[in-house]
């Protein structure tokens, strides 16, 4: 939704001295909160201006003018929590060269639109993926070093790209706007590609899902069948099926819940691998890692 700005100019068009490092400093940490007041008729126009004004106020010494500003700053937007430093820069040195008010909020959307698939791409589809992988492996091994890593590694980037894209855009202006937008469409498919890459070899590393059914005589594993077909075919299958469901329209919340829901019930009927560390009257491991509740093949001891 749009604000009700039906003046197209400035008052004084007399533009305005360079914003001090201090007020962009500013913006760079105000922007941390961009969703802080969320709502499904402007979005994030709320954060936004509150990240903008810092450097409005150096701007706009007519106050007429810096309400103006915040009045048409308070459109709708919609942008990546994480790039959104990049829009403010270039909307920040438009405001300082008292740009006319259409094409300012022109260029806002149109830098504001592309930067939720790049950004996506670059860190909910790779950045996300990578570091959570390798520290994953060291939480695994039950140590608290790999959540604090994740948390550091993850906070210094998107700290690093938020300095860096409101200085680069707020010095380069209105041309970081052909800049990001003629590359965007390749820089996303290349980290797209990049974080299925990744995604598929999570999958190998740390894919767990395997079946507990041993049947005939002599006992025949299907387990040991399955990998002979294709290791860590079940955690692939799973993926892969969950991949569909999400095209489907499934939520990752439903999707959560029918594999709590598929877990709960092969460990009941003895389908899924598990191990309790439970321990019979003798001290020695229960058959099979576990007793499940409806037992209907007789899991062998030996």
């Amino acid at each position: 939704m749009a604000s009700n700005v039906t003046q197209t100019h400035y008052n004084d068009l007399t533009p305005a001295n360079k914003v001090s490092k201090k007020a962009l400093n500013k913006m760079i940490w105000r922007s941390l909160f961009l969703q802080a007041s969320f709502n499904y008729e402007r979005m994030q126009a709320g954060g936004w201006l509150y990240g903008m004004i810092p450097g409005l106020v150096e701007v706009h010494t007519n106050k007429d003018d810096l309400a103006l500003s915040m009045q048409h700053n308070l459109d709708f937007i919609n942008t990546h929590p994480f790039l959104v430093t990049f829009v403010m820069g270039i909307v920040l040195s438009m405001e300082q060269q008292k740009t006319d008010i259409q094409t300012i909020r022109s260029v806002r959307i149109a830098a504001a639109g592309p930067l939720g698939g790049i950004g996506d791409a670059l860190f909910w589809y790779t950045l996300v993926p990578i570091t959570a992988g390798i520290c994953g492996n060291l939480a695994l091994d039950g140590s608290i070093l790999g959540a604090v890593l994740f948390l550091l590694i993850f906070n210094a980037v998107q700290f690093a790209i938020r300095i860096w894209l409101m200085n680069w855009s707020y010095n380069l202006g209105t041309k970081a706007v052909s800049t990001i937008t003629s590359n965007a469409k390749e820089f996303t498919r290349a980290a797209s590609i990049l974080g299925i890459f990744v995604v598929g070899s999570l999958i190998a590393a740390y894919g767990g899902t395997e079946v507990r059914i041993i049947i005939s005589d002599p006992a025949i594993n299907v387990q040991s069948l399955l990998n002979g077909i294709l290791p860590k075919i079940l955690p692939l299958a799973i993926t892969i099926g969950l991949y569909f469901l999400i095209k489907k329209g499934w939520t990752p919340t439903k999707c959560i819940m029918l594999l709590i829901v598929v877990g709960i019930v092969g460990t009941m009927f003895g389908v899924l691998a598990g191990n309790s560390q439970a321990q019979d009257e003798n001290g020695n491991p229960l058959p099979g890692g576990y007793t499940p509740l409806v037992e209907w093949y007789e899991y062998p001891t030996e």
